[in-house]
């Protein structure tokens, strides 16, 4: 009998025996990884799938967490060191997926010309191998770089403070009282938000990837059931006949964009304590904030 099967009378044994079997967990998941990463097997598939949003991952995942934490808490060097990778991450991803704002406006302006001037039916891109698709597919397509915006450059909006803040008493209270609140919205609404966004994106994801369709009430036995029929089934129907038709991968940038939530809602509890220990002139220390070429601008993000 296991430690959770013991001690799971009560809540707080519950937890315990979760957080102490996590080290095993974590540990016979990595020294045996064929038995979920080898995904030539479909029952390795469907522990990868099961373990992907399960309660025994989520643990693995506090219990690293935490450690980290109490590292950083310890060694304040140390967690700002992990800030400035976290931040430095974020900016990267955010920066690099920006410009898919401008290949969305470049593709739309050759759709339109293309229509109006050629009246043409298809449009091939590529350089060596080119691809063809109707017209309607490009514009679809259109899209995805806008979903790609969104969900990559939630983060690095986050770092950049560029996301709409609602302000009742923040502006008037202390600093270090402001860096306890932005604390306890990271603790209390950031991580809880992309926990449950996880749990419901994970599943939804692979519902369009496999059949027979995994569900988040699934028991791991069950699923390694219905792994004996198991198959790839990728989503390629669009909305219209000649439309669009790679709508999976807008499931798995929403997988990508709760990732990022989960990244930043540490970095932002880590930046926010250590801020709040050190007083106000560690306040945006290592901060990497982009230069826009407005002198205004750049003066209020170096003064924020």
């Amino acid at each position: 009998m296991g430690l959770v099967e013991a001690w799971g009378g009560t809540a707080i044994g519950w937890i315990l025996a979760n957080i102490i079997e996590a080290f095993w967990n974590f540990g016979y998941a990595i020294t045996h990884p064929g038995l979920w990463l080898n995904w030539s097997d479909p029952q390795a598939l469907m522990r990868f799938i099961y373990y992907g949003a399960s309660v025994e991952l989520f643990f693995v995942f506090l219990v690293f967490v935490i450690i980290l934490t109490v590292c950083g808490m310890v060694w304040n060097s140390f967690m700002w060191g992990m800030v400035r990778a976290f931040e430095g991450f974020s900016n990267t991803v955010g920066r690099v997926a920006a410009w898919a704002g401008l290949a969305m406006v470049l593709q739309q302006i050759v759709i339109i010309f293309m229509q109006r001037v050629f009246a043409v039916s298809e449009l091939s891109f590529g350089f060596g191998k080119v691809v063809t698709f109707p017209i309607s597919w490009w514009s679809e397509e259109l899209k995805l770089y806008n979903a790609l915006v969104v969900s990559l450059c939630i983060a690095w909006t986050f770092v950049q403070g560029g996301h709409v803040r609602v302000d009742l008493v923040y502006s008037t209270v202390r600093f270090r009282t402001k860096r306890a609140i932005d604390m306890f919205g990271s603790i209390f609404f950031m991580l809880p938000a992309a926990t449950l966004i996880w749990l419901y994106s994970w599943f939804f994801l692979w519902r369009h990837l496999v059949v027979p369709n995994p569900s988040a009430s699934d028991t791991l036995d069950r699923l390694l059931a219905k792994s004996r029929a198991l198959r790839w089934n990728v989503e390629t129907i669009g909305f219209s006949p000649n439309g669009f038709n790679a709508y999976f991968l807008f499931k798995v940038l929403l997988v990508l964009f709760t990732a990022l939530l989960f990244l930043q809602a540490i970095t932002f509890f880590y930046r926010s304590y250590l801020e709040w220990k050190e007083g106000e002139e560690s306040e945006a220390k290592y901060l990497d904030r982009d230069v826009t070429g407005d002198p205004t601008a750049d003066l209020v993000a170096k003064i924020h």
